[in-house]
């Protein structure tokens, strides 16, 4: 019988990831392995690197460095910002305080414009419109329309924020092109098949950002005195960042064991071999971490060799090998525990409103405990998606109370009640059961997250959903197309997908549509009426926020497996020993999508806030050439005329 094990663990969270709210990947690794009996605790220095940087004396040094840029070369954002030094100086604490929850009445000032110093961000005030006063001629604030049902710690909130984000464009102007406050040197790791990149970068001098992370990381060893640092690397966004903490862990404590994982490494480490990577760390975990992890574990206490690692790569004798040892069960959901954000500053994280739109401001607004309903998508067939990785393929779900039992104690340790749901799609079944628990037992939260647009989703379960507390909920319309939506086998249809969003926001549930564009096949005719439907589901109230990317083939998708069936042809990806994901592909039809892609997310944010839905589609791809939309004007009105979901005659089974 193996030892108890006595390594202790720090999970951290590197930059950039949310500000609102912790990346939950720590919080779950934390909590199971508290119920394994290991010491564990955890760090967000993401968050801890954006306050550390707003310091006072971090503004200071800022404030250096953006004087030092040539006064002929500086960019607007630093110009302001060097020109209204002392007001970023004097407002900066209060407005972070602000929006941490810590001092709403400074609202008042922020909101009357004469507190904030104003920088090049602002600037997008004037994109707004009053649709009833398009020429302005009332005189009135441009904003006062769309701040207008709002109130006032939301027009605070808004200003706020763009006074955090004129800050960081000075920082990416003046010490690091690399930043974003949601990710960091994204382009040396996003498919990045050489790690030649990331070698000159990390071999390179440490700057303002480099050493103020180097030093919290720091600290936090100092604090914890762990045995074990695991890196959760959710996005390429944070893989810079996460290699600079391990560099200054490694030199400081040589003898720790450090780990990293995440759903970056996921799915674009799967064939590393890079022996470079292990300067840094000493293993790369793939898949779900819990039984990874707990053979690392037994693994670097001596309790197992190598060979019995589990879906873990090493380096051995400069070699990078695979390890795999299948004779272990996964550790089912519904066994993975509780998450725990003990340990986690979350009276700090700052609540930001990017945009007006009541529906996509919740991704930036509001501090949400994340759970997941289930491991892995019911569906998994979308063939834009990875679906043979294992956080697609394998679907495990929890029970009912399995889930309610892990948000009362959710709510019992931080004190709040709001429940975002971060699954690839929460299955009908699973919500409908957990709504019903949640009244059984009289647990009133307020919850959102992603599904699928299902027929099984009908008026009185859309009903009950909200009763339960359901605010908003998010789902893949894609490319708005019959024709296409059948060939990446999404499983519904334009006309089912208005019915059912429409279910939802008659619940007074808001719903956010999952866009895309360009993908095989796809023409301009395809494009235009995608937008036609688009405006026609915001026009009647069927959806109330969206969001257009742009098709990106990836390797393990149907699409990079089997080109042929989708009408195109991969491009030869050059030798990778590092990360390996997109394709590039050849689409015979030729269509600039880039082009047309400005036109459909121009179109988009302003039907978010209620501009030109009675216009046109063709009059948002401005300087293009463009058909006339197919679509009947009507098209969407008459799916609504159609019987209640709950008459309609299913042509499958229901799913899960």
């Amino acid at each position: 019988m193996p030892k108890p094990c006595s390594l202790r663990v720090l999970s951290v969270i590197p930059p950039m990831t949310q500000l609102n709210t912790p990346y939950p990947s720590t919080a779950y690794l934390s909590g199971f392995l508290r119920g394994q009996g290991i010491f564990a605790v955890q760090e967000d220095l993401a968050l801890g690197l954006v306050l550390d940087l707003l310091s006072a004396d971090g503004l200071d040094e800022l404030g250096q460095a953006a004087a030092l840029t040539p006064p002929a070369g500086r960019s607007p954002a630093v110009a302001s910002f060097v020109a209204q030094r002392p007001r970023y100086a004097a407002t900066m604490a209060a407005t972070l305080a602000f929006l941490q929850g810590r001092d709403p009445t400074l609202a008042h000032r922020i909101a009357g414009r004469n507190f904030l110093p104003e920088g090049p961000r602002f600037a997008a005030l004037d994109v707004f419109v009053d649709p009833a006063d398009p020429d302005g001629d009332s005189g009135g604030d441009p904003l006062a329309w769309a701040f207008g049902a709002l109130g006032l710690q939301d027009r605070a909130r808004h200003l706020a924020t763009l006074y955090l984000n004129d800050v960081a464009d000075v920082v990416r102007d003046a010490v690091d092109p690399r930043f974003e406050f949601v990710r960091y040197a994204e382009a040396l790791a996003m498919s990045q098949p050489s790690f030649e990149p990331l070698a000159q970068a990390l071999a390179a001098a440490p700057n303002l950002l480099d050493r103020r992370l180097q030093r919290l990381a720091l600290a936090a060893l100092a604090r914890h005195r762990p045995d074990v640092l695991l890196l959760s690397v959710p996005f390429p966004g944070a893989l810079y960042a996460a290699l600079r903490i391990a560099q200054a862990v490694k030199a400081a404590q040589p003898g720790i064991h450090i780990a990293l994982g995440g759903g970056y490494v996921n799915t674009e480490l799967r064939t590393l071999d890079e022996p470079r990577l292990f300067d840094f760390v000493d293993a790369v975990t793939l898949d779900a971490g819990e039984r990874p992890l707990l053979a690392l574990l037994a693994h670097w206490q001596g309790e197992r060799g190598a060979s019995r690692l589990v879906r873990t790569f090493v380096r051995q004798d400069g070699v990078v090998r695979y390890c795999n040892f299948i004779g272990e069960a996964e550790i089912a959901f519904a066994d993975v525990g509780t998450p725990t954000w003990d340990g986690l500053p979350l009276e700090r994280y700052l609540s930001l409103l990017d945009m007006l739109n009541p529906m996509h401001r919740l991704w930036s607004d509001g501090r949400w405990n994340k759970l997941t309903v289930a491991h892995g998508c019911y569906w998994k067939k979308c063939s834009f998606c990875d679906v043979g990785l294992d956080n697609i393929s394998r679907f495990d779900a929890a029970s009912a109370q399995t889930l309610v039992d892990r948000i009362q104690a959710v709510v019992a340790e931080t004190g709040q009640t709001g429940f975002h749901f971060v699954d690839e799609a929460a299955p009908p079944k699973s919500l409908k059961a957990l709504a019903e628990e949640l009244q059984r037992r009289q647990v009133e939260v307020s919850w959102w997250g992603n599904i699928r647009f299902e027929k099984s989703f009908t008026p009185a379960l859309c009903r009950q959903l909200a009763d339960s507390g359901c605010i908003a909920i998010s789902g893949g319309l894609e490319v708005a197309s019959d024709r296409l939506l059948r060939l990446m086998k999404k499983g519904v249809s334009v006309d089912q997908v208005a019915r059912v969003t429409r279910a939802f926001s008659d619940a007074g549930i808001l719903v956010h549509a999952y866009l895309m564009y360009g993908f095989p096949t796809q023409t301009v005719q395809d494009t235009v009426d995608a937008l036609e439907y688009v405006r026609q589901l915001f026009e009647a109230g069927c959806i109330q926020s969206g969001f257009f990317h742009r098709f990106t083939c990836t390797v393990h998708s149907p699409v990079g497996q089997n080109p042929q069936d989708y009408g195109v042809h991969l491009l030869p990806l050059p030798p990778a020993k590092f990360a390996r994901n997109d394709v590039g592909f050849i689409d015979p039809s030729g269509v600039d999508h880039e082009a047309l892609g400005v036109g459909l997310k121009k179109a988009l944010y302003n039907f978010m806030h209620g501009i030109g839905l009675e216009q046109d589609v063709r009059v948002w791809f401005e300087g293009l050439k463009v058909p006339r939309s197919s679509v009947p004007k009507r098209r969407i009105a008459r799916a609504l005329a159609q019987p209640p979901l709950s008459t309609i005659r299913r042509a499958a089974p229901e799913f899960p």
